[in-house]
Order: structure tokens, then C-alpha cells, then sequence
């Protein structure tokens, strides 16, 4: 039987939950997987496809509602598993509608979630590590060191906890839906904890689960070359690069993942990426930065650098965070580059800031986890048992 917390068994994170008699929650597993469930408490094996819909179409939160499943199969499951969700530590809603939620996990770390409503879509926002692998110097997730990545249960965690919010269950039919898109956008280098985004990526587009197209998605990487192909052919999602940059010399200065995948490589797998092409283009997201590489000369560069590229331009006015050193490039400036583009025929929207007030605008994510030692993991666990103990 899969063991759904993917901890290790002498891990101490293991032994906080095991102390708190936690059971393992089945968000995450896919079809194979519940099946495998099933078969083993001696249930037909169509019965993991029953529980695949209610978990992820339905969005049941009990297995009591399982309706279809036999009473003391149901009891069972009860007794072993939870459908639990991440804790919504805090939920806070910008002036402009933009939802921000603090998402907590079992082993107490947190990461951010961001909905983004707007007329003709709803878009949410998903992290998949807490914390990043990356320093970009521009993002303030980029502050916070990696503290872990998160699993496939966490990250379609968040889609579910998201829905929940919003009223969404069971998957809506008729085009009503208010959450349309998901960005892997958030926390996190997507292609770093690739296996993980993928799995959960595939529930979330299986027609009989969540039912996003994968038209609809986009994963987000600051150029992890050696996995870029791996994505388009396994996934075969939309892609966006966090390029921000013209030439190799700024970009290593912001971006110290470019002096292991230099543009050159960069745009040659963006060129190879599978299914591009002119009907749909690879997204690079660009923030404007003051002084940095917001000059008509970088403009200029970036249209040769993307030549052959079937892509567009997301402009992003920089959105400030505490405690940085950058400024935004002003409306006028952002406003020449755009036109320099846009005279060589590159689609090059600006982006409108979402979410500020809040800090749930692009590259202002970031929570206070910090990745524990093993002493101070072992000392979480032990205080665990000692709660434990003495309501016993």
C-alpha cells in the first residue's frame, strides 16, 4: 500500500505524525493507486475509479458521502485514511479581489497560494516547493532558502482548498466555472520537484477529476534546460520563462541559475520545446527593472536573442517587497520597450499588477519556514510524544 505521507520511515517528521495518531490523507493518489487501495481491503477494483470521482470531481471531504461505496468499505477507509486539506493558516483579500491563502502542512512548514479573478478567467496560482531552490536577487521568495519540496497531495492540496473557498464542487459543466487556469507560478521551481508537480498535474487534468485542460495550464521555470523537453513531452502544458534579462551578463547577476543554463541553451530549448509553434508560443515573463534591463538597447537585444522562437512577451512592472533594492521602471520607459518590440511583431502585453497591497503580486510570495536540522526535528517529534503522553 502506498505510503501517502512520502516520508521516510525513520524520518522524524514521520514520528510527529505518527505521534498526533495522524492518518494518512489520500489527496494525491491517483487511479492506480486507489485502486490498489481498494483491492487490497478486498473491494472490486472499479471501486479506487469511485473514489478517484469523489475525491477530485465532487470534492468530497468524508468518505461517508461516498454514496456508491458499500457502508462497511467506507467505515474502513475512515479508520485509515482522511481526505484532508492543507490548514488555511490566514486568507486575505486585496482591494482588487485577489485572494492570497497562508496554506499550513503537517509538519507545521507553509506556502502561499494565489486566486486572481478577472472577467473572462479565474487563475490561481500554485507553489510547488516551500521555500525555492533559486536566490533570484529580484524575488522576494527568492530570500527564503529551500526548505522542502512539496508532494503531489500538498500541491493539489492547494487547488482543492482553493475550490473549497470559492464554492466550486462538484466540477461545474457548463462553462460556470470561476477557477479556469493554473499557473506554477507560485513558491518554488516547478522543474526542480518535477515528479511531484507532474502527478498532481495529471489529476488535475483527468477529466473525471478537477478537468483542467491542459490548455489551461502553465508552468513557470527560471530555465532548468535538462527538463524543459521532459515537461513538453510528459505534460505537454504551457510554458513560460522567467527570463528578465537580454544577455547572459545581467542575467547571471539576477538569476544565478544562467551560469548553469546559459540563454544560448535557454532559447534552444524553448526553439525544441514539443508542441510549440506559431498557434502557441512559449510566454517569457520579463520584470522591468530600473536601471537595470529596462534600456531601448535591451529591448533591441531581446528581439534578436528570440529570433526563430515562437513565444511572447509578458512586461511585469516590478512589485516591490521588504527590504529590496530594486525600483520599478517608470510607465514611459516600460511603455518604449513595449513599442520596441511590438515594432518587430512580438506580442508584448503589460501586465497589470494584481494583488499588491496584499503581497500576492508576482515575486512577492514568501512565508517564515525555515528548513529544520535533524536535531530540531527530532526535537519537534519528541515533543510530540510527550503531548501525546500526557493527555494519555
Amino acid at each position: 500500500m502506498p505510503n501517502t505521507l512520502q516520508i521516510d520511515q525513520d524520518d522524524p517528521a514521520r514520528q510527529v505524525a505518527l505521534a498526533n495518531n495522524i492518518r494518512p490523507s489520500i489527496l494525491g493518489l491517483d487511479k492506480a493507486e486507489l485502486t490498489a487501495i481498494a483491492e487490497n481491503m478486498g473491494e472490486k477494483a472499479y471501486r479506487g475509479a469511485q473514489i478517484f470521482q469523489w475525491v477530485y470531481n465532487r470534492g468530497v471531504q468524508s468518505f461517508e458521502d461516498m454514496s456508491d461505496l458499500p457502508n462497511d468499505f467506507r467505515d474502513r477507509l475512515t479508520d485509515t485514511y482522511t481526505i484532508s486539506r492543507p490548514e488555511s493558516v490566514q486568507e486575505q483579500i486585496s482591494e482588487d479581489g485577489t485572494r492570497k491563502w497562508l496554506f499550513g502542512y503537517r509538519d507545521r512548514q507553509k506556502a502561499e497560494t494565489v486566486f486572481i479573478p478577472e472577467d473572462e478567467r479565474g487563475t490561481l496560482c500554485i507553489s510547488s516547493q516551500v521555500g525555492c531552490t533559486l536566490t533570484c536577487r529580484f524575488c522576494h521568495t527568492g530570500t527564503q532558502r529551500l526548505v522542502r519540496n512539496l508532494t503531489a497531495g500538498e500541491i493539489i492540496g492547494q487547488v482543492m482548498a482553493a475550490r473549497d473557498s470559492l464554492g466550486e464542487w462538484p466540477t461545474p459543466t457548463d462553462g460556470t466555472r470561476a477557477l479556469t487556469n493554473i499557473v506554477l507560478m507560485g513558491m518554488g521551481e516547478p522543474l526542480y520537484n518535477f515528479d511531484e508537480v507532474a502527478k498532481a498535474m495529471r489529476i488535475v487534468m483527468a477529466g473525471d477529476g478537477i478537468a483542467v485542460s491542459r490548455r489551461k495550464i502553465t508552468l513557470s521555470t527560471s530555465g532548468v534546460v535538462p527538463e524543459i523537453k521532459r515537461c513538453g513531452e510528459e505534460l505537454r502544458v504551457n510554458l513560460a520563462i522567467s527570463l528578465h534579462a537580454a544577455n547572459d551578463e545581467t542575467r547571471n547577476m539576477l538569476m544565478p541559475i544562467n551560469k548553469k543554463y546559459p540563454l544560448k541553451d535557454l532559447m534552444e530549448a524553448c526553439r525544441n520545446y514539443p508542441g510549440v509553434s506559431s498557434a502557441r508560443r512559449i510566454t517569457l515573463e520579463y520584470v522591468m527593472l530600473k536601471g537595470i534591463n529596462d534600456s531601448e538597447q535591451d529591448a533591441r537585444d531581446l528581439v534578436k536573442l528570440v529570433k526563430d522562437v515562437h513565444c511572447k512577451f509578458n512586461l511585469i512592472p516590478f512589485n516591490s517587497w521588504p527590504g529590496t533594492p530594486y525600483e520599478c521602471s517608470s510607465t514611459k520607459t516600460i511603455g518604449r520597450f513595449q513599442d520596441i518590440l511590438a515594432r518587430a511583431s512580438i506580442t508584448c502585453p503589460i501586465r497589470t499588477p494584481r494583488g499588491r497591497d496584499i503581497l500576492a503580486a508576482c515575486g512577492q510570495l514568501k512565508t517564515n519556514s525555515e528548513k529544520l536540522s535533524v536535531r530540531e526535528r527530532k526535537a519537534q517529534a519528541e515533543k510530540a510524544w510527550a503531548e501525546k503522553e500526557a493527555e494519555l
